[in-house]
């Protein structure tokens, strides 16, 4: 199956407990690399959103954003130490002795020295755990939501990218067995040169007639491209084979298509006549086309 690797989703869930946000976006890279940030908080589900993403995504570069924002604020324990306290309304008592101080100890005195107060958030309850795994509960199933957005958006961008490279695919199938109609014609000239090359030569040669004829069907045999054009033909099954399938199929199509230029350049090579040169450029460019458009499939 052919999807894009690269897509946007963005989801956000709101309820009475939390709001949260989730962003997703996808980019073309060989291998999967992942690169999620959420809160401190919800570090215990990192492994979890791994897990969905890879089981989504089989490569690219993406990147998930997970924020919460709780509702209601988490209750603080306010304590105050005596002893300091103690010792600080001793010392007071002494200078308002001496007449250095007048007035009492003001509580905005109090906050002002850090020793006197220690703030802490309140224990988790049973309760508070019971909220906390619902909030990353919710999170799995807005991760899910936007990954399955993500997908279908990959998935139409794919249809494009299919779209167009099967008009490509079969241009070149075209073209190949344009190239082949021409080597034939190619070999059939280069056989009659040979042979009337041969008849002018024999006048003052001693030559045997036969040897002489397979020798000259030998020659025209090294242009024979019927084997690559073939293999060209299997190839271009296989990726309809690929495509067709419910894997994803993009390193193996750039792989096809590695073998079918080869077989291209082979053909080229091999094969004589007046349009090969001008046929096998004008396939070659077009499996360059496609080439650069495999490298956006997954």
């Amino acid at each position: 199956m052919l999807k894009s690797m690269t897509g946007f989703a963005a989801v956000t869930r709101e309820d009475d407990r939390a709001t949260i946000s989730v962003t997703i976006r996808a980019l073309n890279h060989r291998y999967l690399d992942l690169q999620l940030r959420v809160p401190q908080a919800l570090a215990a589900v990192e492994s979890d959103l791994r897990t969905l993403v890879a089981k989504r995504l089989a490569c690219g570069r993406v990147e998930l954003s997970v924020s919460v924002q709780i509702s209601q604020t988490p209750g603080v324990d306010v304590e105050f130490n005596e002893e300091f306290g103690n010792a600080l309304s001793s010392a007071l008592d002494q200078a308002r002795a001496r007449g250095l101080i007048t007035g009492p100890l003001a509580p905005g005195d109090l906050l002002r020295l850090p020793q006197a107060l220690t703030i802490r958030e309140r224990q988790a309850t049973d309760q508070d755990e019971e909220a906390r795994a619902d909030v990353a509960a919710r999170v799995r199933e807005a991760v899910e939501q936007a990954l399955s957005e993500l997908d279908a958006m990959r998935g139409r961008e794919g249809a494009q990218l299919r779209t167009d490279l099967d008009q490509r695919r079969s241009a070149v199938a075209t073209l190949v067995e344009r190239v082949a109609a021409a080597a034939d014609e190619g070999r059939a000239a280069l056989e009659a040169r040979l042979a009337e090359r041969v008849r002018e030569l024999r006048a003052g040669l001693q030559a045997d007639k036969n040897a002489v004829a397979q020798e000259i069907v030998r020659t025209a045999a090294r242009s024979d491209i019927s084997e690559e054009v073939e293999r060209f033909r299997g190839h271009v099954a296989h990726w309809t084979a690929l495509v067709d399938g419910p894997e994803p199929c993009g390193r193996k199509l750039d792989f096809l298509l590695q073998e079918m230029n080869r077989e291209v350049n082979t053909m080229g090579s091999k094969a004589d006549g007046l349009r090969v040169s001008e046929l096998v450029i004008s396939a070659k460019a077009e499996l360059e086309k496609m080439r650069e458009q495999v490298q956006n499939a997954e």
